[in-house]
């Protein structure tokens, strides 16, 4: 089904070879991913790529950050489009205007800036940048993990707001030129097997070995042609969960049928690897052994087929039980009660976002519920189209009413379902989802409570014939129904009797309209000759998510206050962190104003430093922090706390990794197998780190200071910074660094 290869292979007329008549280094320059990256380069080193991006897109739950952060840096305009679409919080403010005043900025911003505005319900992030930015050969920048048009022949990259601010202030997403992973794909996907089935199986294949961990993942060979566009997008876009830095395909007659039907036919360009690229590891997947697939709570590599997972059931939900007992033992939780009948049972059917709304999809599941029924039970099937073109034409080919006379909901363009602020199903209730991510509270429960709900990840298809069943688990290849094929049409004029596209015609004398709840970022302090830094959270778990670092759905209303958001961080993991960082950041004040209190007075005499020469802040420790969202806030948030450190073995991203950096956090990693038995409460001391940073030491010699007393060194690392990010770190954060040089 999938075989993973960690040994290079050459690719030579969509065949595999494992020898060239050329050497390895010369077929790396044959790759998709090489031409398109080095033309988009400009630091004239083809091993440290400095990229300018074509395009960019952000969402309203971060692009107002990320435009209070350019303001601050002294931007006149937007350089390149910059899409800002409101497709997150647009249903689930905490109540007030909060909401609607994000919306107004945003719109005020495009019209200042030159920008493009995207109202609220006219699209996903994803699809108006499938629909009206991608083009091939292109790169495009997202402040959205997500952010993946591959298979449009687009190169896209999720990263954290500081690194969109760096684009408009026209400087360069800065990486060592990565390693290229082929995905050979043969054969073709089975009736009933859908794109989030071959999805989640590629990503339980890879996920927890790291296979592809920033690879660049190239897909190309036999299986791809005759797949249909919205199959690739589909695929694509659920890459990032094997945390892959991004994502490329070839391109063939398919993909000019996408940019012609968008009125766009100008940006297909054919796009194949050259003859005798290399590869640095394989991966070769068969689309006709993929079976259904199953991802139970909480990460979409916790996967089955649905076939295993029926058979196994109640061992495996056991699984899932201990799992979410042990992360919430507040929570009551029986996913047990789910077995009966001699099925298992859900609760919820959602078809949703920028994996599941797209209209193959829909148009499928509409094929196998004409003339059936979800039923009068407790099950209930809601579907969000990816945009307003994409619902608009399920309206026109009847696949809306299909959908409705079954009993399914047709609800707006909407992200909600994705990231917990949709859909919220009932305590104990278990929902099958065709979205991006099933980490916890992504369904929008709150177990710290005592409320629990489980998302499972599955394909439409399967989904419908569960609905059609009145919420058995059903795989599609189970059920009969024949699926159609329909051309889709696009109506351009939906956007642009709504859409604000403003970009090159800037108005600077137009004003923001700022609401109460959008403020500045608080100053930020350039870093010291030593650091001082208290555990205020250690967490042991594998994987660490963004998720759980700031948690998504409600408290992303206040996304547009630092101060406030900052207040949620690990809230659901580490409930005492905020108290903890809080009373450390309390110090640092005490310490800046010139009155050292007592305790960490005592601290600076155990290790002999100078108050006026040492920064005092806190720190979090995890074994692999950062795996799951873009979104900047996972480390502004303990920056705004003052948070000065990050100690772990591994980051899970490097999204996470820059945006800890862009916020002048140091990001320290230890030697793997090295201990660290230490808890919140112990500080780290760090002599003359300033010194160690300008000058691009790696190794750097640390103290603990237990909080029984005693102290134990300790080797930390901080590992391939660039000049810049060094700059960065020193001067505080990014916008200091910018305003540094602006001013």
């Amino acid at each position: 089904m999938i075989t993973l290869h960690d040994n290079g292979v050459f690719l030579s007329s969509g065949r595999l070879h494992a020898s060239a008549p050329l050497s390895a280094e010369e077929g790396r320059k044959r790759t998709l991913a090489w031409s398109i990256l080095q033309a988009h380069s400009f630091s004239g080193d083809p091993e440290k790529l400095q990229i300018r991006f074509d395009a960019m897109a952000s969402h309203d739950i971060t692009y107002v950050g990320i435009i209070q952060q350019a303001r601050a840096s002294g931007m006149g305009a937007f350089p390149i489009p910059y899409a800002l679409t409101n497709c997150h919080n647009s249903l689930c403010a905490v109540g007030g205007t909060i909401n609607e005043d994000d919306h107004v900025f945003g719109l005020s911003a495009a019209r200042k800036y030159g920008g493009i505005y995207v109202p609220a319900n006219q699209s996903v992030i994803h699809s108006y940048a499938r629909e009206q930015l991608a083009g091939c050969g292109k790169m495009i920048l997202g402040s959205d993990s997500h952010t993946r048009y591959g298979a449009l022949g687009t190169m896209a990259v999720g990263e954290g707001g500081p690194e969109l601010c760096k684009q408009l202030l026209k400087n360069t997403w800065d990486v060592p030129y990565p390693k290229v992973a082929l995905v050979y794909l043969t054969g073709a996907p089975r009736r009933g097997v859908g794109p989030h089935d071959v999805a989640i199986a590629l990503v339980k294949a890879t996920f927890e070995s790291g296979f592809v961990n920033n690879c660049v993942l190239e897909f190309a060979g036999p299986g791809i042609v005759g797949l249909p566009i919205d199959y690739r997008n589909g695929v694509d876009v659920m890459t990032t969960e094997t945390t892959c830095l991004s994502s490329i395909w070839e391109t063939d007659e398919e993909t000019r049928g996408f940019y012609e039907a968008h009125g766009r036919g100008e940006e297909y360009k054919e796009l194949h690897p050259g003859e005798w690229a290399w590869y640095d590891k394989y991966i070769e997947l068969d689309l006709s052994q993929i079976e259904p697939m199953i991802a139970l709570p909480f990460h979409p590599s916790n996967a089955w087929t649905i076939r295993e997972f029926l058979a196994g059931a109640p061992d495996i939900l056991a699984k899932v039980e201990a799992d979410a007992q042990k992360r919430y033992p507040k929570a009551k939780i029986n996913l047990a009660q789910k077995v009966r009948d001699g099925g298992v049972w859900a609760d919820q059917g959602v078809i949703a976002g920028c994996a599941g709304g797209l209209f193959d999809n829909i148009t499928e599941a509409a094929d196998i519920l004409r003339g059936q029924s979800c039923g009068d039970g407790y099950f209930a099937l809601d579907v969000y189209p990816t945009s307003v073109p994409v619902s608009l034409e399920l309206t026109k080919i009847g696949a809306t009413a299909d959908l409705l006379q079954s009993g399914a909901v047709i609800k707006p363009s909407f992200c909600g379902p994705c990231f917990g602020a949709g859909d919220v199903p009932a305590h104990n209730g278990l929902s099958l989802r065709h979205t991006t991510r099933n980490f916890p509270n992504r369904e929008g429960s709150k177990p710290g409570e005592g409320q629990f709900a489980a998302v499972c990840l599955m394909d439409a298809r399967s989904i419908a014939a569960t609905a059609r069943n009145g919420g058995k688990i059903t795989p599609a290849t189970e059920v009969e129904y024949q699926p159609v094929r329909r051309p889709y049409h696009f109506d351009k004029g939906v956007y642009e009797k709504r859409v604000y596209n403003g970009f090159g015609h800037p108005r600077p004398e137009e004003e923001l309209i700022l609401g109460p709840n959008i403020t500045d970022w608080p100053k930020m302090r350039p870093l010291a000759e030593n650091l001082l830094v208290e555990l205020a959270a250690v967490l042991r778990d594998s994987v660490t998510t963004t998720d759980e670092l700031i948690p998504s759905g409600e408290t992303s209303s206040y996304r547009s206050n630092p101060l406030r958001l900052a207040e949620f961080t690990l809230s659901r993991r580490e409930p005492e962190y905020v108290g903890r960082a809080k009373e450390i950041a309390k110090s640092e004040a005490g310490r800046l104003a010139g009155d050292v209190p007592k305790r960490l007075q005592a601290l600076l005499d155990r290790c002999g430093a100078d108050a006026a020469k040492t920064q005092f802040g806190s720190c979090v420790f995890a074994n692999r922090p950062g795996d799951g969202s873009a979104r900047e806030q996972a480390a502004s948030c303990q920056k705004v706390l003052g948070g000065f450190a990050n100690i772990c073995y591994e980051f899970a991203t490097k999204r996470y990794r820059s945006n800890c950096i862009n916020w002048g956090i140091l990001p320290f990693t230890l030697d793997e197998g090295a201990e660290f038995p230490y808890e919140a409460g112990d500080c780290v001391f760090v002599p003359h780190i300033r010194a160690a940073v300008a000058e691009g030491r790696e190794d750097i010699p640390a103290k603990v200071l237990k909080a029984d007393g005693g102290e134990e060194d300790i080797l930390l690392h901080v590992r391939g910074l660039t000049a810049e990010e060094q700059e960065i770190i020193l001067d505080g954060c990014l916008m200091n660094y910018y305003a540094k040089r602006t001013n």
